[in-house]
C-alpha cells in the first residue's frame, strides 16, 4: 500500500488537547469487521463485548519524565534533552535528542536543575541525536528520583500546550509497572479500576506484556512505499504466564482482545511456528500494514489516530483498509476526540 492512502483531513479542533475528566466516561466507536456496523458507546460499555474466557492483554509499560530542560555551561543556554533510552546503567549512558542541536557539541557539560545533575555529551548520533553520561556518584535509587523531580512529562509535540502537574498522572495507564516508555500506551488510559475488577467478575481474565513505546511511534513514515519504511526497534517482554493464558483461551476457541497496537505487534512478533504465542523477549522493529494475517488478536481497542501515522496502518491492517478509512470520516462528522488524549475504537 501507499502512504498516501492513508491521509485524511482532521480538524484542528479534533485534537484532544486534554484527556476526559473521568477515564472510562471517553467515546467508544465500536466497529463490526463482519457486518461493517458501527456503534457508538462509552468507554465503559468495552465490557458488554466480551465474554466469559475471554482475555484481555494490557502493555504494562510505565511513562518517565523524559524531557529535562537545563543549560549549557559557560553560556548558559537553554537547551531541552529528551531521554530516549538508557544504554548502560552504570555509566548513566543515555541515548537522547537534543534541541537546539546546533549548540550542544561533543565536549560539552550540560546542567539541570541547580547543577543537581551533570551530563556531558560523548556522541553524535543524529542531526539532533547525541549520546550523553551523566556525572553522577550516588546509588541507581538517587539517580533516577533526580530524573523524576528535574524531568517534565513528555506529551507529544502535536498536543500544543504546557504540561501541566496532572499529566503526570493522566499521561500514564492506572497499571503502568515497569519504567521504560518515552509515550503512553493510550489505548489503556481508558481503563479504571473498577472496570478491571468487572472483567474479573465477568470470568474475563487480564494479563500484561511490556513494550517500552519510543519516539519512533510517532515518527513520521516519509516514503510513499510503504514497504521501504523502517520503524525503530521497541524493547518488549512477553511473559510465560500471558503466553500460557493467550494459548488456552485460542484452544479454547474464545477471543484474545488487545489493548494498543503496543500489544498488538508484540504479541504478532512472538507467534511460534504452530500459530501460538510463545514467551519472548528482545527487541522488535515489526512493521504492521494492510494485508496483514493476524495469528492470536481477534479484537483491538485503540485510539484514533493521526493522518499517514503507522499507528492508523495497523488499526486498518487489523479492521479492513477501507472498513477503517471509512471509520474515520464517521468519527470526524461525529467529532470523536483524537490522539493520545482523545477517544478509543473498538474493532471486532
Amino acid at each position: 500500500m501507499k502512504l498516501s492512502e492513508f491521509k485524511f483531513d482532521l480538524p484542528p479542533g479534533l485534537l484532544a488537547l486534554y484527556p476526559t475528566e473521568n477515564r472510562d466516561e471517553s467515546r467508544l466507536m465500536v466497529v463490526h469487521k463482519d457486518t461493517g456496523e458501527i456503534e457508538h458507546k462509552v468507554f465503559k460499555d468495552l465490557i458488554s463485548y466480551l465474554d466469559e474466557g475471554d482475555s484481555v492483554i494490557l502493555n504494562d509499560t510505565k511513562v518517565f519524565p523524559a524531557r529535562l530542560y537545563g543549560n549549557k555551561e559557560k553560556t548558559g543556554a537553554k537547551i531541552e534533552v529528551f531521554l530516549l533510552r538508557e544504554l548502560n546503567k552504570e555509566l548513566h549512558l543515555w541515548d537522547v535528542l537534543v534541541d537546539p542541536a546546533r549548540k550542544i557539541r561533543v565536549g560539552n557539560k550540560l546542567y539541570f536543575g541547580e547543577g543537581d545533575l551533570v551530563a556531558e555529551v560523548i556522541d553524535n548520533t543524529t542531526s539532533r541525536g547525541r549520546t550523553i553520561r551523566f556525572l553522577f556518584d550516588g546509588t541507581d535509587e538517587e539517580f533516577y528520583k533526580s530524573i523524576d523531580e528535574l524531568g517534565e512529562t513528555p506529551l507529544p509535540k502535536e498536543i500544543a500546550r504546557k504540561t501541566e502537574p496532572e499529566d503526570r498522572e493522566r499521561f500514564q495507564t492506572i497499571y503502568a509497572d515497569k519504567v521504560g516508555a518515552v509515550a503512553a500506551p493510550t489505548a489503556g488510559i481508558h481503563f479504571t479500576r473498577q472496570m478491571l475488577k468487572r472483567l474479573e467478575l465477568q470470568g474475563v481474565d487480564t494479563k500484561a506484556i511490556t513494550l517500552h513505546l519510543g519516539l519512533g511511534t510517532f515518527r513520521p513514515v516519509d516514503v510513499e512505499d510503504l514497504t521501504k519504511h523502517k520503524m525503530d526497534s521497541e524493547n518488549y517482554i512477553v511473559p510465560e504466564d500471558t503466553a500460557t493464558l493467550v494459548n488456552k483461551v485460542l484452544d479454547d476457541k474464545k477471543k484474545v482482545c488487545a489493548i494498543g497496537t503496543t500489544v498488538l505487534r508484540a504479541l504478532e512478533s512472538s507467534v511460534s511456528a504452530n500459530g501460538r504465542l510463545k514467551a519472548n523477549e528482545g527487541w522488535t522493529d515489526k512493521f504492521i500494514f494492510p494485508p496483514y494475517d493476524f495469528k492470536i488478536v481477534k479484537s483491538l481497542v485503540t485510539n484514533f489516530h493521526l493522518p499517514e501515522s503507522t499507528l492508523l496502518m495497523n488499526a486498518a491492517a487489523f479492521g479492513g483498509f477501507d472498513l477503517i478509512m471509512e471509520a474515520y470520516q464517521v468519527a470526524i462528522k461525529e467529532k470523536y476526540r483524537f490522539f493520545s488524549y482523545g477517544d478509543a475504537m473498538l474493532i471486532i
